[in-house]
């Protein structure tokens, strides 16, 4: 090699070098796409549109949800996990697909606490625990009695195997040490109709999809799962204050980014979350929704998944639970 092309060579890695700093703090100069592991029209993806909407306000360009339905949420955060690592493809996370998923299906191909550039925790959402107005029980105690004495009587519904509804009874189910029947189904919307019906005793449903089934009468609300009342449902007292100590199950939505994001567009996109968390509207429309603000930065997000991790893992052993 001559003296020319060595030059030359060192020039175009010193151009390249100097070229990705300079693009990263320009970042966003393109509409960013937010992947989503659900179904369009669910709490999911509600919530998400309304989020990437006022995020892109924040960010100056455009950020459109894509929707990447199917396993559990987990194909989005695959494809997110696997995503260039350039800032232009995120995942709007839902803590079942990051601390209970992986743990049943077992086939991941990626590492939910290593493979994700973590930006930060949006909102925080409890789940209800529902029953149909036809059954007797008046509070969470006289359901779990109840379980204990008929055994093999109480059913539950969920929206599929490994699903926060599911693993919600689970842990109920546990701490009670009472005998409960999981009938899994094909999303929510089915396991609701049977509770209303009667065909199924009990299930637990997020918050925000619950209320209107629960200020309509067609279901009633035991308790909620948080470690606080919700203040949609001000009435309604938590596990812990029903009778269940330690019981307490918060999901979450948060921010992430395949690994290895550049620090300028990490640190862009954290700003962007906290500008967006701090806006009145958007404070506002969460909380109607019945959804908690979270302002928790990726420190806090990889403690609560690690913490989570390991408790669903212990439900998820303790029950013997795997995906079909």
């Amino acid at each position: 090699m001559n003296i020319k092309t060595l030059f030359a060579t060192a020039a175009a890695v010193a151009a390249c070098a100097l070229a990705a700093p300079a693009s990263a703090d320009a970042y966003p100069e393109r509409p960013i796409r937010l992947l989503v592991g659900y179904a369009p029209g669910g709490p999911v993806d509600t919530t998400a549109r309304v989020f990437a909407k006022y995020l892109g306000d924040k960010l100056g360009q455009p950020v459109v949800v894509e929707n990447r339905a199917g396993a559990s949420g987990m194909i989005a955060s695959d494809a997110t996990a696997k995503a260039t690592p350039d800032g232009y493809m995120l995942g709007f996370a839902a803590s079942p697909t990051l601390t209970m998923s992986p743990l049943v299906q077992r086939s991941t191909l990626f590492d939910p606490r290593r493979d994700f550039s973590l930006i930060g925790l949006v909102v925080d959402y409890a789940n209800v625990l529902l029953i149909g107005p036809q059954i007797p029980a008046k509070n969470v105690g006289e359901l779990v009695n109840y379980a204990r004495s008929h055994p093999d009587a109480v059913s539950f519904g969920s929206a599929g195997i490994g699903a926060s509804n599911h693993l919600s009874a689970e842990l109920l189910k546990k701490q009670a040490d009472a005998s409960m029947l999981h009938v899994p189904y094909r999303g929510n919307s089915p396991a609701m109709m049977d509770v209303i019906s009667g065909k199924v005793t009990f299930m637990f449903d997020i918050t925000s999809t619950a209320i209107p089934f629960i200020k309509s009468g067609k279901a009633r609300a035991l308790a909620v799962t948080s470690k606080t009342r919700n203040p949609e449902l001000p009435d309604v007292p938590t596990m812990m204050e029903a009778g269940m100590k330690d019981y307490e199950v918060v999901g979450w939505y948060a921010l992430v980014g395949p690994k290895k994001l550049p620090d300028a567009v990490s640190a862009r996109l954290t700003r962007a979350l906290a500008d967006v968390s701090k806006d009145p509207a958007f404070r506002q429309a969460m909380t109607e929704g019945g959804y908690t603000i979270n302002t928790g930065d990726s420190q806090a997000l990889q403690s609560r998944i690690d913490r989570e991790y390991a408790l669903w893992s212990d439900v998820i052993q303790s029950a013997n639970i795997q995906a079909n």
